[in-house]
């Protein structure tokens, strides 16, 4: 076959090179298939390719969050830090792209804008913005949940002569804050790592504060030698435990609840806690602290006593402590030095709910209380989470069917894979997967997609769509415990931060749990009603 027609066509297409792109890519490979993927910027990683802001880094433990499909990959790799900086996983991601010989499968600078659905041929037809169009059996969208910024609808914004940035479109070239006087709009997971990571080379900053979230300590640490000796030891007995952990992590549950200890006990519970590592905060935490309101509020004056500890003015401290919801009510950050960085005398907090931006000028930030002056503006506003991405690629399924006419409403998915009109699609890692690390769970989703392609392929059908009753079955699972979770209906969960989307909730009440039962039923029906012919 000619390369130029080799070029244009493949069995398989996959959209994004970030975690869960280049594991699938990995296995359509080892699968034998011929594979085509098509990445928008210049290099691999996805969200750790474009994020690279100052205090990017993991508050998954670094060994969970990396791949798990290869033992030698695990013991060739060594990880510096129980939660690594965005440098070391870019490096990361680059490195098993080159073991594995999957750069030559990769086009970069392919922003996909079409793909279109050619139901006589039971192919994919895919385009970019810079011509290249490819014809492919399969197309699967890894374009993940964060990985388009999410912008406010200010007045003025790009009236700012200054420079501005948002954190998921950060310039590879280092950004020069000395002497400058930098705002930080926003202080979600992102800007309460940037926050501190430049406050001391800053002339000022000025933090602007929406909603104030519940900031734990990330308590990051160097992996020890000792350390390393054991998770190389222990691959099999760790992924076994990844695999089987609900959350994906390895943090131990407390195994009691919040009535089983005395008001003493509870205090000296809650201290370890503080002091363990990211997301432990909230699986290693009382059993019932996500359903019991008494032990979630006693956590939360817990934290609270921490903030007005550490901060040493009393009105900002009550600033950054939470009044409208409780833990886990938005997505918590997890953080280092960002309660002692108020502290120090060029950072100031200002509530935009206390004084709300008026309009951004050429020289800076109006609010209620007037007009201050910056060189720099940082919108760490978040993502169009869960659905942003696959929207704007003009997906066109059965029949004509856009994608974003029907999610008009917002995702109807199945397994947070598939959706009802689009045959031969999968969007591992989109909207309505579980919760907790990320990987962990995307990986469960690629290997059903591999497995749901290569079934198909053994058995001579050509057209894979999710069955009418099957979609039904997973949605009708969300609402019925969407009552259960723990999500405030303002935060990203439920693209309340994104005007215009429809507020639904764009994750998986279930969890993995769910994931898992579900999965577990098609395999064993043989994926019936998946298939052309069927009922």
């Amino acid at each position: 076959m000619p390369a130029q027609r080799r070029d244009q066509q493949a069995d398989v297409v996959i959209v994004g090179a970030g975690i869960l792109g280049i594991n699938q890519l990995y296995r359509a490979v080892q699968a034998g298939y011929s594979v085509r993927l098509l990445e928008q910027a210049e290099g691999v990683g996805g969200t750790w390719y474009w994020n690279r802001y100052p205090g990017c880094r993991f508050d998954s433990e670094s060994y969970t969050y990396g791949y798990l499909f290869s033992e030698e990959l695990w013991q060739e790799w060594d990880w510096s830090e129980e939660f690594a900086p965005q440098p070391e996983t870019e490096r990361y991601l680059n490195y098993v792209v080159d073991k594995f010989d999957l750069r030559r499968h990769i086009r970069f600078g392919s922003k996909v804008n079409s793909a279109v659905w050619d139901e006589e041929a039971s192919e994919w037809t895919t385009g970019t913005e810079d011509g290249f169009q490819i014809r492919s059996r399969y197309l699967i969208a890894a374009t993940g949940v964060l990985s388009v910024p999410q912008y406010p609808d200010v007045p003025g914004r790009e009236d700012f002569r200054g420079q501005t940035y948002h954190p998921v479109r950060w310039p590879k070239e280092p950004v020069d804050f000395r002497g400058k006087r930098v705002a930080v709009i926003g202080t979600g997971s992102t800007g309460v790592q940037i926050g501190p990571a430049i406050a001391d080379e800053v002339e000022s900053l000025v933090m602007y504060q929406r909603s104030a979230t519940w900031a734990t300590p990330l308590n990051n640490h160097p992996i020890s030698a000792e350390q390393q000796a054991h998770l190389k030891a222990n691959f099999a007995p760790i992924k076994a435990e990844l695999d089987a952990s609900v959350g994906g992590f390895l943090h131990k549950p407390a195994g009691k609840k919040w009535t089983d200890d005395t008001p003493e006990q509870r205090q000296e519970f809650f201290e370890s806690v503080w002091n363990s590592p990211g997301f432990a905060k909230i699986s290693a935490n009382y059993d019932d602290l996500i359903f019991n309101k008494e032990a979630n509020a006693g956590w939360c004056a817990f934290m609270a006593d921490k903030i007005r500890e550490i901060v040493k003015d009393p009105a900002t401290a009550e600033k950054l402590i939470p009044t409208d919801h409780l833990y886990v009510g938005l997505r918590p950050p997890y953080v280092t030095g960002y309660y002692e960085m108020y502290n120090k005398p060029n950072v100031e907090l200002v509530s935009l709910r206390e004084t709300p931006i008026v309009k951004v000028t050429e020289t800076g930030i109006e609010t209620a209380d007037g007009l201050r002056e910056f060189d720099i503006i940082i919108w760490a506003t978040g993502f169009d989470f869960g659905s942003g991405a696959m929207l704007r690629m003009g997906i066109t399924g059965a029949d004509g069917l856009r994608l974003a006419d029907y999610w008009a409403d917002g995702p109807l998915t199945y397994l947070g894979i598939m959706t009802r009109g689009f045959p031969n699609f999968f969007f591992p890692g989109g909207p309505h997967g579980a919760a907790g690390n990320n990987p962990r769970y995307g990986e469960l989703q690629v290997c059903f997609v591999q497995d749901l392609i290569d079934y198909a392929g053994a058995h001579a059908h050509r057209r894979i769509e999710v069955p009418k009753e099957a979609e039904q079955a997973w949605m009708d699972m969300i609402a019925q415990l969407e009552a259960y979770s723990p999500f405030q209906k303002r935060g990203q969960y439920y693209g309340a931060n994104t005007p215009g989307k429809p507020k639904v909730y764009l994750l998986n009440p279930g969890g993995r749990p769910k994931l898992d039962e579900f999965m577990a039923k098609a395999v064993a029906s043989g994926y019936q009603g998946f298939f052309e012919g069927e009922k």
